[in-house]
């Protein structure tokens, strides 16, 4: 029978990178004091997601559904640590040059993969270039390649892989030199891309080493014992990780249940330890009757991609219209239950820049919080739709989740409502409707962006040209050089005036919809300790045990 969690986490959004939730709330000291006192029980756990990953290689995958795998199975030069603090990882201590452009680390000497072979500066020149391939086409690429010397470059075909600013000086010391010293580069070094994958693992079968559980040779705390695709994936140990002392846990699964309530119904009975998310209409009654509950503080937007080449969005008025005719604190009161906050914007608040909360400085293109109706029909009417007629029927695509079904479904109602047009509703499992969405399969989709660290980049480089994947069908050379001006520099206020232009020109013409800024349901048993999972949700294992 487990024993219920006494947990009192206030819903806070992005204030730092270190905010996080622990499975010990009053544990505060390191974990191998805790770690003396974990009593001899079963250290075993089930932890279920609701959807399965299709990319589980760190090196390209962008799907929040991979990282409970990657992140336990992975590392990178640094870590966090059980309070969350950034500290050194597969490098045990690195110099940087006096105009902060040149980074040299030094990996540990203990250092291997989970099959016992030596991790070497060649396995991050390997992986870092891979990131930055073209004909590899990650998904991650936008995220390293403006950082690295002659990155974009490598990436557009007009420079080798030697001109690259990614040197091996000798097995155990790895030297990156930057296109400019980048203030935010600490944080994005934890950024999974930047993990390590081995050459021979990954050319001896590209597309699927990372769907086999025999070659799925990683580097952190844990390893894959099974991989049963659409039930679970099984975690173990890995002797050679270079802090396996400190992992107490012997197997993770994490069971796939794509139904969040009946996933609920499996924590409730004691089926399993914890449970990645919490159905929306379940969290009044959870608030009050249950103590196992956690509401988390979250660095992410949910917003609704529009396809610009649609008929009827390819005009700003429309796409406008759209936007003001949504009630967006309805919306967080009856479908995120009051976990998050109207998105006026882009980029939640509590994302600091230039000393200053980058929310605090945006021109919200008439958006509030709650609809603009007036606004919207004239709008509407002025792109030649009055009162709906004559209107395309548009498609708003979802992917399997109740919580979206319901955010769908009154978006529909807000939108019949307010500007009497018809729109229809489609849904796909995960992988068909995401595969749909890469190929702009879709009018308007149901995406959003969880950051990978706390900045305004991550959210706004998904727009820009200079994305990889690019999922959006939006191509703006102002806004390009908005982007391509923070990027390069090192001062942190000139970095700050283009992120907003950027932020601005992409409300100004609507080419989303902008729905909340979120924050995120879980539970975990009060018997699993040490756990952690941070405003950038993941969640992480390495110090977890089992009381």
């Amino acid at each position: 029978m487990r024993k219920r969690a006494t947990v009192a986490v206030v819903l806070l959004l992005c204030l730092s990178f270190s905010l996080f939730a622990m499975g010990n709330q009053e544990a505060s000291d390191s974990a191998p004091a805790e770690a003396e006192a974990v009593p001899s029980v079963e250290q075993k756990i089930t932890f279920v997601v609701n959807n399965e990953a299709e990319d589980m290689d760190p090196t390209t995958s962008q799907e929040t559904f991979a990282l409970p795998v990657i992140n336990n199975c992975f590392m990178g030069l640094f870590t966090t640590d059980d309070e969350g603090a950034q500290v050194p990882g597969l490098a045990e201590s690195f110099e940087v040059n006096a105009d902060g452009t040149i980074y040299t680390f030094k990996i540990r000497e203990n250092a291997k993969w989970s099959d016992g072979k030596d991790l070497t500066a060649d396995d991050f020149v390997y992986s870092w270039l891979r990131v930055m391939d073209s004909s590899v086409a990650s998904q991650s690429a936008g995220m390293m390649k403006p950082y690295i010397k002659n990155g974009s470059k490598f990436w557009d075909g007009e420079v080798t892989a030697e001109e690259v600013g990614l040197k091996a000086l000798d097995s155990k010391t790895f030297e990156v030199t930057l296109e400019a010293a980048a203030p935010q580069i600490m944080q994005v070094f934890n950024i999974r891309c930047f993990y390590p994958v081995r050459q021979d693992v990954v050319e001896a079968n590209p597309d699927a080493w990372h769907r086999d559980p025999a070659t799925y040779i990683c580097n952190g705390p844990f390893k894959v014992k099974e991989m049963n695709f659409g039930e679970s994936v099984v975690l173990i140990p890995n002797e050679y990780f270079w802090n396996a002392d400190e992992v107490k846990l012997e197997e993770i699964t994490f069971r796939t249940i794509p139904e969040q309530t009946t996933a609920l119904t499996a924590m409730e009975t004691g089926d399993v330890d914890g449970i990645y998310d919490v159905p929306g209409a379940e969290i009044p009654r959870l608030r009050i009757e249950s103590d196992e509950l956690y509401i988390l503080p979250s660095c992410g937007t949910t917003y609704y991609l529009l396809n610009n080449y649609s008929e009827g969005l390819d005009d700003v008025r429309v796409r406008m219209a759209l936007s003001l005719a949504l009630d967006r604190t309805e919306i967080v009161d009856v479908i995120a239950q009051g976990i998050g906050v109207p998105a006026l914007g882009l980029i939640p608040p509590g994302v600091y820049l230039d000393g200053k909360d980058f929310r605090d400085e945006t021109d919200f293109a008439g958006v509030t919080g709650v609809a603009q109706i007036e606004e919207a029909q004239k709008l509407l009417a002025a792109a030649g739709y009055p009162n709906g007629e004559g209107f395309p029927e548009l498609r708003l695509g979802y992917y399997t989740n109740p919580s979206v079904k319901k955010l769908v479904e009154v978006m529909q109602q807000m939108w019949k409502k307010n500007l009497n047009i018809d729109v229809m509703i489609e849904n796909a499992d995960w992988q068909v409707f995401f595969a749909d969405v890469q190929n702009h399969d879709y009018d308007i989709a149901a995406m959003g962006n969880g950051a990978d660290y706390s900045h305004p980049s991550p959210f706004l480089e998904t727009f820009g040209a200079d994305d990889p994947v690019h999922f959006v069908t939006w191509d703006n050379t102002e806004y390009n050089t908005y982007m391509e001006a923070a990027l390069t520099s090192t001062d942190e206020k000139t970095i700050a005036e283009n992120l907003h232009k950027a932020e601005n020109l992409l409300l100004e013409e609507s080419r989303m919809l902008n729905l909340y800024h979120r924050g995120f349901t879980m539970m975990m048993g009060d018997h699993v300790k040490n756990w952690r999972r941070d405003v950038l949700n993941m969640i992480f294992f390495h110090y977890a045990y089992v009381e």
